[in-house]
């Protein structure tokens, strides 16, 4: 009996590794299954995954192989480095040398990582985007259109900002996505560890299956740059099924300005998204400050403004609640907004200073003198009024601890 009960057991066909829950191949739509530590399989090739990051982007053979290889090997960090050298089509800075990048994975603090990571401008961008206008303008229509219950799924995600505030005030189905692997690896490390985060490109077949309800799809300040936006758009009411897509600072082509990208006029934003809500970004930004409620506009009054929001399909609930992202959270420590050195602000650099110094000097005064005791109840986050006035002027940040 044992003989035999052994002879069946050699000859039975092993089982099946496990399939990847929501994920399938962006290369042949086959289910992805574990095929080993680091590695996932769609039955004709590897992907790679590092730092729990699954690396999903098509027209990459070479680079996917070269991580897969380097994962095969044993070597996790060769396959993070392979990766960490890869950009969008639109980056034309340098790529730091393999030593600079091997000192990245050890980078103590954000700054630091996008220093050696060769971020330039992106990387001001990621640094100080908790002081820029177009981040005020995306927490209030996040207030105004909160995702509620729903899973959210954040595209072209950068650092993941947003996700990081949205875990703050008890959300915990997250889900971003970016082309980037370098930026969601420094999303993972330093800005918003918990939250799931692909690497694939959301004009290509979607890796992503969506939820098994309705779910709540953004894209702030990124739409204008992809091509195939119609087919973005319409993969993105599809994943939402119902819930809603809010699509954030999407630049006007009838403004003239050093905009890159591929911007559309609000006719034609509006067109990707019938029916949708539609806010000037500047109304936004400014509800946030006066503590006001944005006001929705036709696409006919938004010809003059410099970009513009739409939420559709259906809009999510409106109005705003206690943990509303457009407030600091109770408890949290706020410190002293880093563009003050001394109490002076002193602008990123002249990418930064051009392109949001103005709307951001509304808002940040040139000089924050913090007495002692209003810096202890920022640090133990006790929201008096000064506090929160503050907060709300970004003057004090609620920043990753490792900033």
């Amino acid at each position: 009996m044992k003989a035999t009960a052994g002879r069946a057991a050699a000859g039975r066909a092993p089982a099946p590794t496990p399939v990847v829950p929501d994920l399938v191949s962006p290369g042949n739509g086959a289910p992805l299954r574990a095929d080993g530590p680091g590695l996932l399989s769609d039955g004709e090739r590897r992907w790679p995954v590092v730092a729990g990051i699954p690396w999903l982007r098509t027209g990459r053979e070479e680079l996917r192989e070269r991580a897969v290889r380097s994962i095969g090997a044993g070597d996790t960090d060769g396959a993070a480095l392979v990766l960490l050298s890869d950009a969008d089509d639109w980056w034309d800075g340098p790529v730091p040398s393999p030593g600079t990048l091997r000192a990245a994975l050890r980078a103590a603090t954000l700054r630091e990582a996008v220093t050696l990571l060769g971020m330039g401008r992106v990387g001001d961008y990621f640094l100080h985007r908790w002081s820029d206008p177009t981040w005020l303008a995306v927490l209030a229509l996040t207030a105004r259109h909160s995702p509620g219950t729903l899973p959210v799924l954040e595209l072209a995600c950068g650092a993941g900002h947003l996700l990081r505030e949205l875990e703050l005030r008890g959300h915990r189905d997250l889900t971003g996505v970016d082309v980037v692997f370098a930026k969601l690896w420094l999303a993972r490390h330093y800005v918003v560890p918990s939250a799931r985060l692909v690497c694939a490109d959301v004009t290509a077949p979607w890796p992503l299956l969506p939820p098994d309800r309705p779910a709540y799809v953004a894209c702030h300040d990124a739409l204008y740059f992809l091509p195939r936006k119609r087919e973005v758009v319409r993969r993105a009411l599809a994943y939402a099924d119902g819930g809603g897509v809010v699509l954030g600072h999407c630049h006007n082509s009838l403004v003239p300005g050093p905009v890159s990208g591929l911007p559309l006029d609000p006719a034609g934003w509006r067109a990707l998204l019938p029916h949708a809500l539609c806010y000037d970004d500047a109304d936004l930004t400014r509800a946030l400050l006066e503590e006001t409620v944005p006001p929705p506009r036709p696409p006919a009054e938004l010809a003059g403004c410099e970009a513009l929001a739409l939420v559709g399909a259906p809009p999510p609930p409106a109005g705003y609640g206690p943990l509303s992202p457009d407030r600091p959270v109770p408890g949290r420590p706020l410190r002293p907004n880093p563009l003050y050195h001394d109490g002076v602000l002193h602008w990123p650099g002249a990418r930064w200073r051009d392109e949001y110094g103005p709307g951001a000097a509304a808002y940040l005064p040139e000089r924050a003198d913090l007495s002692p005791g209003l810096l202890a109840d920022a640090r133990a986050g006790r929201l008096t009024p000064e506090v929160t006035a503050l907060a709300r002027r970004r003057v004090l940040l609620d920043l990753p601890e490792r900033w």
